[in-house]
């Protein structure tokens, strides 16, 4: 079997209710079905730190858009160095819900923080692991927000915000080659079966 023999760091991104979770499984088994190790993992979440920090940012009080970056990119160095490195170091695939451009989206498009600064403190949270590959899993807002039976506070912002959230991901999708964008309109195994084609074409020929 055709092994492929660098590391393979894949993000899932996108509006709230696209499916990035059942994708991000979906991929983990097919990855496994062809021989390889996938690890699943999300932001913020991994971990009993991530954990605590998922509590606060999605079940928490209303915060200020600075305290929220801050805890993001808290969140984003410990998973880097403790989880997303050393995975990657044994050779295994990283399939990770949401990653640094999201950061970007929600802070600096949607809450309007300085968009240079956020750029910066996210480059020092990542330290240099960058994904090989973006997929942009794109859902209308009303659509996505319908989707999500149990809302958290991030769901619960004004629909005028979830807009400027996918509006801002398709800005940056289309700023970069790393991206793939996704119609998460469409039935799971659709979605799946782009995805995987998608994974094919940038790691030359994964079977």
């Amino acid at each position: 079997m055709t092994r492929y023999s660098r590391r393979v760091f894949i993000v899932l991104e996108g509006p709230e209710g696209g499916g990035k979770s059942t994708l991000a499984r979906n991929l983990a088994l097919r990855a496994s079905e062809h021989g390889f190790t996938p690890r699943l993992t999300r932001e913020p979440g991994e971990g009993e730190f991530g954990q605590r920090i998922r509590q606060i940012l999605l079940d928490g009080d209303s915060m200020v858009p600075a305290a929220e970056l801050f805890l993001f990119l808290a969140d984003r160095s410990q998973h880097v160095q403790t989880f997303i490195n050393p995975a990657l170091a044994r050779g295994e695939w990283v399939i990770c819900d949401r990653f640094a451009d999201s950061t970007f989206v929600y802070q600096a498009i949607a809450r309007g923080l300085d968009a240079d600064f956020v750029r910066s403190a996210n480059a020092f949270a990542i330290a240099g692991m960058e994904p090989d590959l973006k997929l942009l899993v794109d859902v209308p807002a009303e659509v996505g927000l319908a989707r999500r039976a149990d809302r958290n506070r991030i769901d619960n912002e004004p629909i005028a915000f979830h807009e400027q959230v996918r509006q801002g991901f398709l800005q940056v999708a289309g700023e970069s080659p790393a991206w793939c964008l996704i119609d998460g309109t469409q039935p799971i195994e659709k979605v799946t079966e782009a995805a995987w084609e998608a994974i094919q074409i940038r790691l030359n020929g994964v079977p």
